[in-house]
């Protein structure tokens, strides 16, 4: 490979289709440059990885020299908030993991996700209505980004009037996840740092009106303790902060990704939105068919290794820092056939969409069932929808692919 393929995959330019450089990149299944991330490329491996506890998501047990040069600056480096569980190990990851689960689902909260489906069905249909001209329609502005950030706001308290607050402190924290060897990683650090200490202030502020008076909201929950049992206890005034962050960005960002990449997919593949028009229950499969395809989370770059440890025949010395690139797992042909081709009915369809093990989306549930109740009323109530432009722009991040923006036209918008 004559120029270092994860650079070329991390350009900008490249955002609109990065397959045929995933497909470059399973040619070494264990990609090294030398320097830098060693890259994991193949389905089962990824996975076998993802199960691994040789593998730490805490970026502090790299050593310095095998620290990764295309990294951006760490958000959680000299700020004020700790690592959210995502950045965390067991057993701190697990408890923390644990607490933050008791009232957002199963085993303790069953139904609460779907408590939530008329709720999330009013949502869809007031802001379908609410998008005025169908003849020029941004789906990102006026539905894929307030859908997901209403209801992630709803879930854990936070005021609507607030709601907008979100939307420059989500993207700014999303953009740490971006390894950008070009940004400029002084000024990348200290705006992460302004940026979290804003929304840390903000929640501080929040968790304690909660604590004088709580709801039934996620947020009095987690602030009342109900988290924590026996030893556990409840969580510290810093780690409520660090989860409530990290549910409210990690909480929309991927869903909206995640629908307007379908909707793409829908519009260049009209035969599947007639069907799905016709027949509404085909969303679930899909959905998963979406998280195989075109996945809202392109790698997983934050990995570390805790020992040496051997892929497909070459070492990856312990302190080293690991990609792990679920998008090019999913298109593997190793492992699904015809792997680059969209199809809902596909028998197996064990993606690698949401991660797997221990820390595999903490927001499945929820964001399984904003898709599909999204992308079936689109489907049904757009009237003959068209691309304005395809390839549509997308935003810089290589890591939360997705168009900035899609442009469609319709017809008209359907009761």
């Amino acid at each position: 490979m004559t120029q270092d393929i994860l650079r070329r995959i991390l350009d900008p330019a490249s955002r609109p289709n990065p397959y045929p450089l995933y497909a470059e990149l399973r040619r070494t299944p264990v990609y090294h440059a030398g320097e830098g991330p060693y890259a994991i490329s193949h389905y089962h491996d990824i996975l076998s990885l993802l199960h691994d506890p040789r593998l730490s998501s805490d970026t502090r047990n790299r050593t310095a020299e095998a620290d990764d040069p295309l990294a951006g600056a760490d958000e959680d480096e000299g700020t004020t908030l700790p690592p959210g569980f995502l950045r965390l190990d067991p057993p701190e990851h697990d408890r923390l993991r644990r607490m933050t689960n008791r009232p957002f689902g199963p085993p303790h909260s069953p139904h609460r996700i779907e408590s939530l489906r008329p709720e999330l069905e009013t949502i869809v249909k007031d802001l379908i209505d609410g998008i005025g001209d169908p003849t020029e329609v941004d789906l990102v502005e006026q539905f894929s980004y307030p859908f997901p950030v209403t209801v992630i706001c709803r879930l854990l308290g936070v005021p609507h009037e607030d709601e907008p607050r979100f939307h420059v402190w989500a993207e700014t924290l999303a953009a740490s996840l971006d390894p950008a060897p070009d940004s400029d990683t002084a000024e990348q650090a200290k705006v992460m740092r302004s940026t979290r200490m804003e929304l840390g202030m903000y929640l501080a502020g929040l968790i304690e009106e909660r604590r004088k008076k709580p709801g039934d909201d996620m947020l009095s929950q987690l602030a009342a303790g109900s988290g924590g049992t026996g030893e556990e206890g409840p969580m510290s005034t810093m780690e409520l902060l660090s989860t409530a962050a990290l549910l409210l960005v990690a909480g929309h960002e991927t869903t909206v990704n995640l629908i307007t990449n379908g909707m793409l997919t829908l519009l260049r593949h009209p035969e599947v939105l007639k069907d799905l028009r016709a027949n509404p229950a085909l969303s679930v499969p899909l959905v998963e068919e979406l998280l195989r395809y075109e996945p809202p989370v392109q790698f997983l770059s934050n990995r570390t290794a805790l020992a040496d440890i051997e892929v497909r025949g070459v070492t990856i010395p312990k302190g080293s820092a690991l990609w792990l690139v679920v998008a090019s797992g999913n298109r593997d042909p190793d492992r699904f056939p015809d792997p680059d081709r969209f199809d809902p009915y596909r028998k197996d369809i064990q993606h690698l969409g949401l991660g797997s093990g221990i820390h595999s989306c903490f927001g499945a549930p929820m964001a399984r069932l904003e898709a599909q109740l999204a992308l079936s009323e689109l489907a049904r109530r757009l009237e003959n929808p068209r691309l304005v432009e395809d390839p549509p722009p997308y935003r810089r991040n290589a890591v939360l692919r997705g168009p900035r923006s899609l442009r469609v036209t319709c017809d008209g918008i359907l009761p």
